[in-house]
């Protein structure tokens, strides 16, 4: 299976520009996702801030926990997830699936902050 291009929007505190970066690893379209899917999306979105935060480090375990996020509906169509920590702010989307069911899935993977690698995602 071939990768989705998915764009998050990374500003970090203290800096007045965000950049684009992208989260590899989804092979779905979001009305396909799962809920490993809605996890690689939102550790990707995290990573992609660490990554920012500290360039050129290798990269470090990602944790679900402490973060802010919020799914809203972009004008052009779709929707868009917002997490939000003390370092800064992402912005991943749009997708194109339902408010809701991206919102139940986020709270289902959140509610797990922790989960075990795995090396395949089906």
């Amino acid at each position: 299976m071939s990768e989705i291009n998915v764009s998050v929007d990374v500003w970090l505190r203290g800096t007045d520009f965000a950049t684009t970066e992208r989260i590899e690893g989804i092979t779905r379209p979001p009305l396909s996702w799962t809920d490993a899917d809605v996890r690689l999306m939102l550790e990707g979105m995290l990573r992609a801030m660490d990554r920012r935060q500290h360039p050129g480090e290798p990269d470090r375990d990602i944790a679900l926990r402490g973060l802010s996020w919020i799914v809203n509906p972009y004008e052009e169509g779709g929707v868009v997830v917002a997490i939000e920590i003390t370092s800064g702010a992402a912005i991943a989307g749009p997708f194109e699936i339902e408010k809701t069911t991206l919102e139940a899935m986020i709270t289902r993977v959140v509610a797990r902050p922790f989960e075990p690698p795995s090396s395949t995602v089906s």
